[in-house]
């Protein structure tokens, strides 16, 4: 570890032939943008919905930019379709099928799960910090949108980076033998065994930026669209289109 998601983004954007004169113009752009902005480092190109543009995602913040076939112009910023109902963010669009297909491509073992006993109505993917307040805040309510029937996902996103003690206390808590135990004891401001294993965190880390994650906690929805910041249960319910159970299910797991 940690494996790349730049790689895993590469290939994502790659299943299916591409024409040679398209492969071409890719190449073009992406070799000229690695000159111009060698700080950036260009993880997919493909045709946009804009004749004469290409959409290029670069690994930095998931970011999105269009550039023209001849790779003399760029534009910054999210495209938007025009109709006559309003306007459509092509450009979201574009990242939440590739958040759908990131969070497709994961290892269920390499994410701490806090899920109802029944079949949950709803699953939520969150990147999450233990040492963040709104973090916390939220874990509070675990057992509550569990009661709901929303399972919960927790992926591991260290605001302070891969030398803080947050990651430390983070790797410790996924290389526990009770991992939901311990992850609920450090949102608790609790202190667990320090505690070490091959991990997943750095690459949650990684896939958290690959996602246009930028703050904790983020929720990551099934169908790609990202809620970013604390939610009250009632609120994330709402925003999936769910109404409250009445009376709750009270089937939690132990350990929230």
């Amino acid at each position: 570890m940690p494996r790349t998601w730049i790689a895993k983004l590469a290939a994502l954007g790659s299943l299916s032939a591409v024409p040679l004169a398209i492969a071409e113009e890719e190449a073009t752009i992406t070799a000229k943008l690695r000159q111009s902005m060698p700080h950036l480092t260009v993880s997919h190109v493909a045709p946009s919905p804009v004749a004469g543009m290409y959409r290029v995602e670069v690994r930095e913040k998931g970011a999105v930019f269009y550039v023209t076939e001849d790779a003399s112009h760029l534009i910054a910023g999210d495209l938007y379709a025009l109709a006559t109902t309003g306007l459509t963010n092509v450009t979201e669009t574009g990242r939440e099928s590739r958040r759908r297909a990131l969070l497709a491509s994961l290892s269920l073992t390499d994410q701490i799960i806090f899920a109802p006993r029944r079949q949950p109505r709803a699953t939520v993917s969150v990147f999450t910090d233990v040492d963040c307040p709104y973090c916390r805040k939220f874990h509070q309510h675990i057992g509550e949108l569990n009661d709901h029937g929303i399972e919960v996902r927790y992926l591991a996103y260290p605001r302070a980076g891969r030398h803080s003690d947050t990651y430390e206390k983070m790797v410790s808590a996924w290389c526990a033998d009770d991992r939901r135990k311990a992850l609920a004891e450090l949102k608790r401001g609790k202190v667990i065994a320090a505690a070490s294993c091959a991990n997943p965190v750095a690459d949650q880390a990684e896939l958290a930026e690959a996602m246009d994650v930028e703050g904790t906690p983020t929720i990551i929805t099934t169908n790609g669209r990202k809620i970013a910041g604390y939610l009250p249960p009632l609120e994330l319910l709402r925003e999936l289109g769910l109404s409250p159970v009445v009376p709750p299910i009270a089937e939690r797991q132990i350990g929230g």
